[in-house]
């Protein structure tokens, strides 16, 4: 028993030594292995592990911050309807007698339009006047009879009265046979007629509709948000698609001070010129509402800016210990409208900063080295202006503000270039057309800007 005990022993101490022996030579020996060769090792080495050699720049692309117009803007969808439009319809039913207009016609206010059979209120104010007249008669005899004491001054207060009741059966019949003449109400153009000669209407029955469109409104809404931003005098754009290719311009003229509780949205009603008469009533349009326009704006592409715990921050190359090395900077900015591609920039950055549009994401402390990558050159991963890990030059090269300057240029034009109805743009007709003398109707009268 005691042999067997020994042999346990043993072999329990010879697996322990085994153990030992193999944990040693998988960790020690390659540290000596290369404490005897540093010299072979040393000169090959460029990166952190090799030596402790300076760090490898990180790749990135940049831009430059630029400056141009911003239009603080936003579309919308609306309607177009008459200044002025209405359904002719009679106040009284009777048989027309005579058409005094055609279809798509010019009227002027107070132009008869219909005349109703009149033959019989023609006789009922003939008998008016007749009573009329019988009626002054006796009250002008009674006074004189009241003077001399032949009669009482009763007599002379029923003939007062019998002479008020006469002229007011006289302004009634004179009331009725007017109301079988319809009259324009106001300057237009007329539309289909709904009737002809001989018809039998009741009141109220549809006629014709009248249309002023010497102007047109527009009407359409906008996100509450906006209800701080419109006005009344600020300008539209705006484009109908039965008419492509040809902007107009409406002015501002009211803004609902009621918001829709459905869609939380406020209703805006704007007014065209339209005396060349190329939009009409009921057409669909989309608005581009301008708010304001501001000069020498900095802008960025979006792609720099870097959300984070509620603010924003873009990293900026500034120049390092040597004046060929750049290194990063995160800097909070504050942001302002937003374009396609663009984000304008308030506070934390001036005009000339570069700033990282990719590869940022590796750049997770201030004061990394970076190599300005110009994507381009044919070599596509070259940095720009210099060998790699010179930053200098190349950061405000190409990448910077070459390729990124042209959608800056097309997003300049498209902000604060030509507006869709400026002067000289297709869709507007000759400046002195004879339908667009005198002033804009949508300037005077009821319809100017408040």
């Amino acid at each position: 028993m005691a042999y067997k005990k020994k042999y346990t022993v043993l072999a329990i101490l010879g697996i322990s030594i085994a153990s030992g022996a193999a944990w040693w030579w998988q960790n020690k020996a390659p540290d000596a292995e290369a404490g005897k060769k540093p010299a072979a090792t040393a000169p090959s080495g460029s990166g952190p592990a090799a030596g402790g050699g300076p760090a490898r720049p990180t790749s990135v692309e940049v831009a430059k911050v630029e400056r141009m117009t911003l239009v603080d803007e936003t579309q919308a969808v609306g309607s177009l309807r008459s200044r002025q439009g209405v359904m002719l319809r009679p106040e009284v039913g009777g048989r027309v007698k005579q058409i005094f207009f055609n279809d798509g016609q010019r009227v002027r206010k107070g132009q008869l339009m219909v005349q109703f059979d009149d033959q019989l209120p023609q006789a009922q104010l003939a008998q008016a006047r007749a009573e009329l007249s019988i009626a002054e008669a006796n009250h002008k005899r009674n006074q004189e009879l009241v003077a001399q004491n032949f009669i009482s001054q009763r007599s002379l207060d029923e003939s007062s009265a019998a002479l008020e009741v006469s002229r007011a059966k006289l302004s009634l019949a004179q009331a009725t046979l007017q109301r079988l003449q319809v009259l324009a109400p106001f300057d237009g153009i007329t539309g289909l007629k709904q009737i002809n000669v001989g018809d039998y209407l009741k009141d109220g029955a549809d006629m014709v509709n009248v249309e002023d469109i010497d102007a047109v409104l527009l009407d359409f809404r906008l996100p509450e948000r906006f209800q701080s931003k419109i006005r009344a005098g600020q300008k539209a754009q705006l484009t109908v698609d039965a008419l492509p290719g040809r902007p107009f311009s409406a002015i501002i003229q009211a803004v609902d001070p009621l918001i829709d509780a459905n869609g939380r949205s406020v209703g805006v009603r704007g007014c065209i010129d339209n005396r060349q008469q190329q939009l009409r009533p009921g057409m669909f349009a989309r608005v581009n509402a301008v708010f304001g326009s501001r000069e020498n704006a900095l802008v960025i592409p979006e792609e720099a800016i870097i959300p984070q715990g509620g603010r924003t921050f873009v990293v900026k190359i500034v120049p390092g210990d040597k004046p060929e090395v750049k290194v990063s900077e995160r800097v909070a900015v504050k942001v302002g409208l937003r374009l396609p591609g663009k984000v304008e920039i308030l506070e934390g950055l001036s005009a000339g900063d570069t700033v990282v549009t990719a590869g940022h994401q590796r750049l997770q402390k201030d004061g990394t080295v970076v190599r300005v990558v110009d994507l381009s050159q044919p070599g596509g991963g070259r940095p720009a202006g210099g060998p790699p890990g010179a930053g200098g030059p190349g950061a405000g090269g190409p990448a910077a503000g070459g390729p990124g300057a042209a959608p800056a240029a097309a997003g300049a034009q498209g902000a604060g270039g030509p507006r869709p109805g400026a002067a000289g743009k297709p869709g507007q007709g000759p400046a002195k057309n004879a339908d667009m003398a005198g002033p804009n109707p949508c300037l005077r009268g009821a319809d100017a800007t408040r």
